[in-house]
């Protein structure tokens, strides 16, 4: 007789059933899911984004916080395999970083024996200015060149919107959801064929407002309609009552993650269950690096390094049931 599924288990099979079905309807749903072979490999990494106020306070003041070497060191010293490198974080940010410095800092990464597996920059695709819009497509096609040269092969972009818009509607100004997401494809499009050029694949984050849900992440997506263009997953950022759903339906179209501590990415939300996380990647077949990002979330006394040990800890436990 068979085991029966746990009732939180059966709740979230179903409505990934119903989140299947609703995204088979949609006559744009020709998105194939990435093809991987073999068994799930999951490998911890980190998202330099979690030490961002360190990493601010050094670029203001040099000798302060922690620079970029000091994070490659970080995830050396902690067996974290591979890193996002944020572009903010980069000293001659918005603009590329040198050739010299690319230089530095992958021969520090490969001494250190650290992958450096993609960057991000901050892009609106949401706004109604095409002047702004183009602005992000070009800073997204730079950042994609400087990616290739760092030996990265992911990008993490925005949808929309960013400050000082209050949300994507304001943004938008009062444009249709649909016209804003056709925008949005043209945009992300033209991000994905240069990426394409440079074997960088662009990965959009659901950061809340536009994506707040697997379907809407799904059908960007499925507008975009480009080998190059994927799903940035970010854990806490599904803002439904039950994101472990969401995230199954994407984790065959995920290119990258950012697991975060809550399911909300406040303190007012739960705690991430990283061993139903990691079963869940494990299941959907996925394999790569699985970036771990941790927020102050408004806490005076946050302590990234600690806080990304925590989160290490959890998803080694996690991985280590859902793989054996």
């Amino acid at each position: 007789m068979p085991t029966p599924r746990p009732a939180s288990s059966r709740r979230q099979f179903l409505r990934v059933a119903l989140l299947g079905s609703l995204a088979a309807a949609n006559p744009l749903s020709a998105l194939e899911a990435r093809r991987r072979t073999g068994r799930s490999l999951l490998r911890p990494a980190l998202n330099i984004y979690s030490f961002s106020d360190l990493l601010t306070l050094n670029k203001k003041e040099p000798g302060q916080g922690i620079d970029l070497f000091g994070i490659c060191d970080f995830c050396a010293r902690h067996n974290l395999e591979a890193m996002d490198m944020t572009g903010y974080f980069f000293p001659e940010y918005p603009q590329v970083p040198s050739e010299a410095f690319i230089s530095r800092i992958k021969r520090h990464a490969h001494t250190q024996g650290v992958v450096i597996n993609g960057t991000g920059v901050r892009n609106d695709f949401a706004v109604a200015d095409r002047a702004v819009r183009a602005t992000g497509v070009k800073l997204t096609k730079d950042w994609i060149e400087a990616t290739a040269r760092l030996g990265g092969s992911v990008i993490r972009v925005f949808a929309g919107p960013q400050s000082p818009f209050k949300d994507w509607r304001v943004a938008a100004c009062g444009a249709a959801r649909d016209e804003v997401e056709r925008w949005m494809a043209d945009d992300l499009r033209a991000c994905a064929e240069h990426g394409q050029k440079f074997g960088v694949v662009v990965g959009v984050q659901n950061h809340g407002d536009f994506i707040n849900s697997g379907p809407e992440h799904l059908r960007l997506l499925q507008r975009v309609d480009h080998p190059f263009c994927g799903a940035l997953v970010d854990t806490g950022k599904y803002l439904t009552p039950d994101p472990y759903a969401d995230i199954a339906m994407m984790v065959p179209y995920a290119v990258g993650w950012q697991v975060k501590e809550t399911l909300g990415s406040d303190l007012k939300s739960p705690r991430a269950d990283f061993k139903r996380l990691m079963k869940i990647l494990a299941d959907g077949g996925y394999r790569g690096f699985v970036p771990i990002e941790t927020l102050p979330m408004g806490r005076k006394d946050y302590d990234p390094a600690a806080e990304v040990l925590a989160v290490l800890k959890g998803m080694r436990e996690g991985i280590a049931a859902a793989t054996t």
